[in-house]
């Protein structure tokens, strides 16, 4: 690998951002695509392709085989809400590859006796959210059901890029919640982007099946996303 591509490569995987790396396997040529870059480059359907499995491997083009080495950013998942559905779906997010952290101001719930195996703050989420650094690999989850913690921290996460954004409460709680955030000034298109109910529709009843939907909704979304914008276009 030439030098400026291996200084382009390590800079991207700094910010986080998705590269994929093209080498010609009859020649060796080798070239780097950004992810700002993939829809404007000639092979775009085979780099989503790659991107959403997040898997490197052997491609077929009309100008001859390319083996398109990815690099992804490991996923996040941001849960504010110490509550008995994130006892189950931290560690599922963690099986799945998540870096799992969990935000919760009240200390009796946000412990480590709770959560072992897990990143806790127990601080409210003006404090604790903005050095996690939220970017377009993080799924962000609300799950207390007290807007004086749901609200700040969903305002933060849609403020920034993430890929899914998911808040926990019925079809009426929800309204609530719209009220409140449009009243704080956001906008329609911004509060859209709000999974609520969250989840799949699996009919999910106790904290573990509630936590299966809402993981399940999260790699739905994380997989098939750029399918479902393609489909809207």
């Amino acid at each position: 690998m030439k030098l400026d591509i291996l200084r382009a490569l390590n800079a991207e995987r700094q910010a986080r951002r998705a590269v994929v790396l093209v080498t010609d396997v009859g020649s060796g040529a080798q070239r780097l695509v950004k992810a700002a870059d993939i829809a404007r480059d000639p092979l775009h359907d085979l780099l989503e392709k790659r991107l959403r499995m997040a898997k490197s491997g052997m491609e077929e083009t009309p100008q001859g085989k390319v083996f398109l080495t990815v690099y992804v950013p490991s996923p996040k998942l941001v849960i504010t809400g110490a509550v008995h559905i994130s006892q189950a779906l931290a560690p599922m997010g963690q099986l799945l590859g998540f870096d799992v952290t969990i935000v919760d101001p009240r200390t009796a719930f946000a412990s480590i006796e709770r959560f072992p195996d897990v990143k806790v703050i127990a601080e409210w989420p003006d404090v604790a959210l903005p050095p996690l650094n939220i970017d377009h690999y993080t799924a962000f989850v609300a799950l207390t059901h007290d807007p004086k913690i749901d609200d700040p921290a969903l305002k933060h996460a849609l403020s920034r890029d993430c890929f899914y954004i998911g808040a926990l409460g019925s079809r009426k709680t929800h309204a609530k919640r719209v009220a409140r955030l449009k009243e704080a000034g956001l906008a329609d298109r911004d509060i859209a982007r709000i999974h609520a109910p969250i989840g799949l529709p699996i009919g999910a009843v106790s904290p573990a099946e509630i936590a299966l939907a809402i993981m399940g909704e999260i790699t739905q979304t994380l997989r098939l996303k750029a399918e479902k914008e393609a489909e809207a276009a």
